[in-house]
């Protein structure tokens, strides 16, 4: 299937991951299960990003200090590699979980009633949502250093947004927890 997005401009299908609806023997199982364990993961930052960001940092305050003689020398390294590491920090702090029926995301919540289908993306499937056929209504936390995504699609009339969209490094396993969690609700 091809679709049109502008006259004369086709583009292929959206490329996800496996998909992650369970079949009919999985979906029962699931319901008479106790509760699951849900999913949580943290977005942090990779360490590459934690060496590039503290050595740009040094670099600054090594510029700084070579043109400040005196007790000013030290007051770069004292500001900027601190700053440095706190900034960092807060970009890797938003947290991802599936509990007690609800779809947390940073200090956003989902009660999983809401959610109509959940489709594990990959970075190619991740781009084309997020990219020019994207809701402006979307609630989007992308991470560019996370690859795989979740798009969540709501079934809620009261609430304009249409789909979340969340960056994971497991998609296929929050998706499938999601929808475990809707289908034990």
């Amino acid at each position: 299937m091809v679709v049109s997005i502008l006259p004369g401009t086709t583009v292929p299908p959206r490329r996800t991951l496996d998909r992650v609806t369970p079949s009919r023997s999985q979906s029962t199982a699931v319901s008479t299960a106790p509760a699951t364990h849900g999913y949580a993961e943290r977005l942090r930052l990779p360490w590459w990003a934690w060496l590039l960001g503290i050595g740009f940092a040094a670099f600054m305050a090594v510029e700084i200090w070579m043109g400040a003689p005196g007790m000013r020398a030290w007051l770069p390294f004292a500001i900027l590699l601190p700053l440095t590491g706190i900034g960092l920090w807060w970009l890797g702090r938003i947290r991802v979980a599936v509990q007690d029926g609800e779809f947390l995301v940073d200090d956003a919540r989902l009660p999983v009633r809401f959610v109509a289908d959940a489709i594990a993306l990959d970075a190619n499937g991740r781009r084309e949502v997020l990219g020019v056929g994207a809701d402006p209504l979307a609630f989007v936390v992308q991470r560019p250093w996370v690859p795989g995504a979740v798009q969540v699609v709501l079934d809620d009339p009261a609430d304009p947004t249409p789909y979340w969209v969340v960056s994971s490094r497991n998609p296929v396993r929050l998706a499938t927890a999601i929808l475990a969690a809707r289908d034990a609700a």
